[in-house]
């Protein structure tokens, strides 16, 4: 396959995964410095229930959130990244992968499934922001095409949930080639007449956001999620000005018109299912 490995052949079915979500009795916002419990964060869908800021959740927290009882199928389990340049930095990336698969209870930082979102067939691909930073590598761009070759051959609309730091510098030029990759593909999914939703989290930068992200028939966010490019700081120090209050903000960014709306975490289900239902189109036979 050259740049993955394959651990075993088909289709699987979710049983247990490690969540991004918090771990232990109690939980400090990080926005306002809120104490709750993890019982409260939990059942107000992760957000905080002082001032609603949104905790970071992982690619299997959205899938129990929007699929029907929680019921789906994993796709694509088999592919997880390897060391094929041999890069080293501080440590080897094979060091790297190793302890991230350890630590997340991951394989890469994009999951894919299907289900049913109130009757409506979907195909979800999710990154998770504790796999290296929700960095995109060859198994992410690879992981998207594949999901886009399955809503194509199903005819099942293709939602991708973004959260990322941008490429993954271990595979150099590899990393790059994913953001012309995903964007070919979705031209494939375009012509076929399949809806593509992009819902952009907390945080969606770089390399990401420059290609499938941004590229929605529909592009909507949660509340004041970062998305951007270059981070704030770089872009300051290169234009020499002070950038606008709540600059790469998904506010900021709906307000100058790159996101069609902003969708409160409560409520994303619902307004999936307005959107699957506006989108219809006929299920493959």
């Amino acid at each position: 396959m050259g740049w993955f490995k394959r651990l075993k052949d088909g289709i699987q079915t979710a049983t247990k995964f490690k969540k991004e979500t918090p771990d232990g009795l109690w939980h400090k916002c990080k926005s306002c410095s809120h104490l709750s419990t993890i019982k409260e964060l939990r059942e107000n869908h992760y957000k905080c229930t002082a001032c609603n800021y949104h905790v970071r959740i992982g690619s299997h927290d959205y899938f129990d959130l929007l699929f029907e009882e929680g019921k789906y199928e994993t796709l694509f389990d088999n592919l997880v990244s390897y060391d094929f340049l041999n890069f080293k930095d501080i440590k080897p990336y094979e060091q790297r992968l190793e302890e991230a698969a350890v630590k997340s209870g991951l394989k890469d930082a994009m999951a894919v499934a299907t289900g049913e979102v109130n009757g409506h067939k979907l195909v979800i691909a999710a990154m998770d922001f504790s796999f290296i930073g929700g960095s995109m590598g060859s198994v992410v761009g690879e992981k998207i095409s594949r999901a886009i070759d399955y809503a194509i051959e199903h005819r099942q609309p293709l939602m991708i949930i973004s959260k990322s730091g941008g490429a993954r510098m271990m595979e150099s030029a590899f990393s790059l080639m994913q953001m012309a990759k995903t964007s070919a593909k979705l031209t494939l999914l375009a012509k076929a007449g399949i809806p593509y939703f992009s819902f952009l989290t907390d945080p969606t930068t770089g390399g990401v956001t420059a290609s499938f992200a941004m590229l929605g028939d529909v592009n909507f966010s949660e509340p004041k999620a970062l998305i951007g490019f270059a981070g704030p700081r770089v872009i300051k120090e290169t234009i020499k000005k002070d950038l606008p209050e709540g600059f790469q903000t998904s506010e900021f960014l709906m307000d100058n018109g790159f996101l069609d709306f902003i969708v409160d975490r409560k409520d994303l289900k619902a307004k999936l299912t307005e959107l699957l239902d506006l989108f219809h189109i006929q299920p493959s036979s």
